[in-house]
């Protein structure tokens, strides 16, 4: 619209760390004392968040701390689930990367520390074709579908946080490598120094991910459906 299992908290970071270490000493280096291992351990789980390119293969890092503006501001169920579509049709599109939060001793959290390093994509309207969406809930589905009509899915303020995205797209007036933090096409800032994209407008056939968060301002889905169903999308 990557995952790292161990991004610590601020407050991970050593108190007294080292005056005569160099700055310029990469973190796998480090590995003396158990203060410099340790910072290095720190300084390789921050190496975060990714650069998505026009192929909407996640690829490349930069750095991204917890306290980033992201996309989705409440805390994440941790359970992942997929959405599909035939066709997504959207304009005023931006992506960075991000990290997303669970609920304070959610069960879903396992060795992650309770957070997911995801791919935030904001389109300021989209609409999409035979929309469908599911959650794996163990033994069974819960699975929604909605446009299958003449009627299109659309949304305006969307937001998706994935972990996942394939399909066949197609960019107008696209800008790759911005600063997060200057993205102007969706309204949605990201974090400071963090890799991003922005175009003026995309469109992706086939369009499947795997997501842990949606937002949007207003979304509007003819032909709504929701059930339990042996099978996902």
């Amino acid at each position: 619209m990557a995952s790292s299992p161990d991004v610590p908290s601020a407050d991970s970071t050593p108190e007294n760390p080292d005056p005569g270490a160099s700055s310029d000493v990469p973190s796998t280096a480090v590995s003396g004392s158990g203060g410099g291992e340790r910072r290095g351990r720190v300084r390789a789980r921050r190496a975060a968040v990714m650069a998505v390119p026009a192929t909407l293969v996640l690829a490349g890092l930069a750095v991204l701390t917890a306290q980033g503006a992201l996309g989705v501001q409440f805390a994440i169920s941790g359970m992942p689930f997929t959405v599909t579509a035939t066709e997504l049709n959207g304009t005023g599109f931006e992506q960075f990367g991000g990290l997303d939060n669970m609920a304070d001793g959610s069960p879903n959290a396992g060795d992650t520390g309770g957070q997911v390093l995801v791919v935030t994509s904001a389109i300021k309207n989209a609409t999409l074709t035979k929309l469908c969406q599911s959650v794996d809930l163990g033994g069974t589905n819960l699975l929604i579908t909605a446009g299958s009509g003449a009627e299109k899915v659309s949304a305006t303020d969307l937001t998706t946080d994935s972990t996942e995205l394939t399909g066949d797209a197609a960019f107008g007036n696209i800008e790759i490598g911005n600063d997060a933090s200057t993205l102007t096409k969706a309204g949605v800032k990201g974090p400071i120094g963090v890799f991003s994209q922005q175009a003026d407008t995309v469109r992706i056939a086939n369009l499947r991910q795997t997501n842990y968060a949606t937002t949007a301002g207003v979304f509007k889905l003819p032909g709504l459906k929701l059930r339990f169903s042996e099978s996902g999308c």
